[in-house]
């Protein structure tokens, strides 16, 4: 059965905001979506420790919208490859992607999907970021970086705050470098900009986190960021016959 949209994120130990955070996105689905469209939300939990598993497990047996999957502990970027590939066994027309820790609001999903029809991978970005500083810096060496090594300008290139045409990411996910490798979202990014994709880059809103705590820091955090660099550097051997692909 097809799908006109599939919303899709990754959870982990969100246990004190999990059920609002899918309340407010099933709202959206259902307020804005007809029964032909048949909308979904499908939520990974990444093998939290807490009770985040469980509540999805029961808010999925009253609510056909909500997809629960609950898989061993792989990392945020498992998670979210992970959703992304059950949407498209699900036939999605388009696929959005959003974090499961309540700090992006629903109202701000109707920027990208209105542009759906102008481009088939649209981002949105953090203009003013409530992030530890250390993330802050992060973020704009590795803006730096993919203007440098890869020439493509991209505002937020990890922001899970992204609405795909499913044809086209079945072809980014395909070309994924394998293993998964830490930060997905990056390379699909990069792929959709080098592409020739206009992400527009559509100012959005970052709220600070209420609930639960960041799952990687300090040290941990210089530490995966390095990988992460690592492996775009040896992706970019490859990009060029992936933008080829890409446009095939």
């Amino acid at each position: 059965m097809k799908h006109k949209i599939a919303i899709v994120m990754p959870a982990y130990n969100e246990g004190e905001v999990i059920a609002e955070v899918v309340e407010k996105w099933v709202e959206l689905l259902r307020g804005s979506f007809s029964q032909e469209d048949n909308p979904i939300l499908i939520v990974v939990n990444d093998g939290s420790k807490d009770n985040t598993g469980e509540t999805l497990t029961e808010l999925a047996k009253t609510n056909p919208i909500l997809i629960a999957v609950n898989q061993p502990n792989g990392g945020h970027g498992n998670a979210v490859v992970n959703a992304y590939k059950k949407a498209l066994e699900m036939d999605s027309e388009y696929i959005f992607q959003t974090d499961s820790d309540d700090q992006f609001t629903t109202e701000d999903f109707f920027k990208l999907w209105e542009k759906r029809n102008e481009s088939d991978f649209i981002l949105g970005y953090r203009k003013q970021r409530f992030d530890a500083p250390i993330r802050l810096v992060i973020t704009r060496i590795l803006k730096g970086s993919i203007f440098l090594f890869f020439g493509a300008p991209i505002e937020d290139s990890n922001i899970p705050f992204r609405l795909i045409k499913g044809s086209f990411l079945k072809k980014l996910i395909a070309n994924l470098p394998d293993p998964t490798p830490f930060a997905p979202n990056i390379f699909i990014s990069v792929m959709a900009k080098r592409a020739g994709r206009q992400l527009f880059s559509i100012p959005i809103t970052h709220k600070d986190r209420r609930t639960g705590e960041v799952s990687i820091k300090k040290m941990k955090l210089l530490q995966v960021c390095w990988q992460s660099f690592k492996e775009l550097m040896a992706f970019r051997k490859a990009l060029p016959a992936i933008v080829k692909d890409l446009n095939s």
